[in-house]
């Protein structure tokens, strides 16, 4: 076959590629919308994905377990699962394809194969919608917003009904609330539609009315009055840190459960994924998200303190400049945060090291910690410099991260990154709260001290642990297959 040939025959597979992918966009989209079945390939969301990205999603995909992973593999896995009888579920469509292949000799075709593999799916009990309030509306609220916004299908989990605000609300207010979640500097368009409802004081997100509150204290709140019951509050705005504080929104009427979106004091902090399973929201009505960097972290070292044990170690995050820092230089009533936060390196504290001790109590005293803000707006990176009990390898760590980031309870808390090039902008829109850079990690030749490069997207991947926790709370975790 000439050159001519070979070119014409890739040609014709990239476009039965691209067809496949078409089909498997259809799929995964009746499957959310008529029966709340999530896919999710390696953890990464398709829905909303246009051919091109689900294409190098697979990619990403083969990479990761070192065997291919196609799209007519794909497409042939969710075929089979859109025919099964299935509750609403979470699906990793790269776990299953990639079983399948190990396990082809042992199945005579996908849909048995994805019928022994789901069987326990039916044993899951039916979940209530749970009532959702946001209060505050800042960059983590906003995401928040978009997150469930999107994701909110038939509304058989949670359900976006009202964002509480200071101030009055007018015409002008209510469509300068509706471009600030519209529009994103860092994040892009949101891919849905917002348009103010001023006559009912409301923001109407892809065709859902979300009733915009005004109030200056939490106890304020009728809830009720806005047809909303036994809801889940989360409180962005940072104001209200303490068991005391916090306890305000349960004199509000109409509502259940709190989940503050900060470090709280007196107050369970929770990194969804290592501590969550603590603490029975059953008997706990009140919760702490813990920070982004305590997300980015925990989960890491959980993995090098169970595979190799941790004597010490030191924590220096690199974290984007944030709203708190002033834009030029003024006073500030923190040190260094007055000077100009996008022309400055600026050293300042963090709690994370002693705040990993909350979800991890074995490193008490083990942990030292400081920040350094630097001139981007989004996009950090946590350096650990740890010294171990066991001796390892570079090769050693990258195994043992790699297997917690392809199955186990931490799958949707770390991602294993292998790129070469990897730099802050490349990890935006992640939803993973930790991402670890396999290709950074130093081991000292004694094999007794490492230190290891975890990227974190501070706003968004920390957005969706607030609401993998939000779920757990609200008790509307669906079947899941990871």
């Amino acid at each position: 076959m000439g050159l001519n040939g070979t070119y014409e025959k890739e040609l014709a597979f990239q476009a039965d590629r691209r067809r496949a992918t078409v089909e498997f966009i259809k799929i995964v989209s009746d499957l959310w919308y008529d029966k709340s079945i999530e896919l999710v390939l390696f953890r990464n969301q398709l829905i909303d994905r246009n051919v091109s990205e689900i294409l190098n999603l697979h990619e990403y995909a083969g990479e990761f377990v070192q065997k291919p992973i196609s799209i007519f593999d794909s497409v042939e896995i969710a075929q089979a699962i859109l025919v099964l009888d299935m509750p609403p579920s979470k699906l990793d469509i790269g776990k299953l394809t990639y079983e399948f292949h190990l396990e082809d000799e042992t199945y005579s075709n996908a849909t048995a194969f994805v019928a022994a593999k789901l069987k326990d799916a039916k044993k899951n009990k039916a979940i209530e919608p749970k009532d959702v309030v946001l209060y505050g509306f800042g960059r983590i609220g906003r995401l928040v917003a978009r997150e469930l916004m999107t994701k909110t299908g038939k509304g058989s989990q949670l359900r976006l009904r009202a964002i509480v605000t200071r101030g009055t609300i007018d015409k002008t207010v209510l469509e300068k609330r509706a471009s600030l979640l519209r529009n994103d500097s860092v994040h892009g368009d949101f891919s849905g539609t917002v348009t103010a409802d001023v006559k009912n004081n409301a923001l109407i997100i892809n065709g859902t009315t979300v009733n915009i509150i005004s109030a200056n204290a939490p106890e304020d709140i009728d809830y009720t009055k806005y047809g909303i019951k036994n809801a889940l509050v989360i409180d962005n705005t940072g104001a209200f840190r303490d068991d005391k504080a916090l306890k305000r929104h349960l004199k509000s009427k109409g509502v259940d459960k709190i989940l503050l979106t900060a470090p709280g004091k007196g107050v369970p902090n929770i990194v969804h994924g290592v501590n969550h399973l603590e603490y029975n929201p059953d008997k706990v009505h009140i919760f702490s998200a813990a920070s982004c960097t305590t997300n980015a972290i925990t989960p890491v070292l959980k993995v090098m303190e169970d595979a190799f044990g941790v004597i010490s170690g030191h924590l220096e995050t690199i974290h984007a400049y944030t709203n708190d820092q002033n834009l030029v230089d003024n006073f500030h009533g923190k040190y260094r945060r007055g000077r100009a936060a996008a022309l400055n390196m600026v050293i300042t504290e963090t709690g994370a090291g002693q705040a990993v001790t909350k979800a991890l109590p074995s490193f008490e005293g083990k942990l030292t910690s400081n920040a350094i803000r630097v001139p981007v707006p989004n996009g950090s990176l946590a350096i650990l410099n740890l010294e171990l009990d066991k001796e390892t390898s570079i090769e050693g760590i990258n195994t043992v991260i790699k297997k917690h980031a392809l199955e186990g309870n931490l799958v949707e808390q770390i991602k294993y990154e292998m790129n070469d090039e990897l730099v802050s902008s490349d990890i935006v829109g992640c939803s993973a709260p930790a991402i670890y850079d396999s290709k950074a990690t130093i081991v000292r030749t004694d094999g007794k001290n490492a230190i290891l490069y975890i990227w974190y997207d501070n706003e968004y991947g920390y957005s969706h642990q607030v609401i993998r926790l939000a779920k757990y709370i609200a008790k509307v975790r669906r079947f899941t297959y990871y």
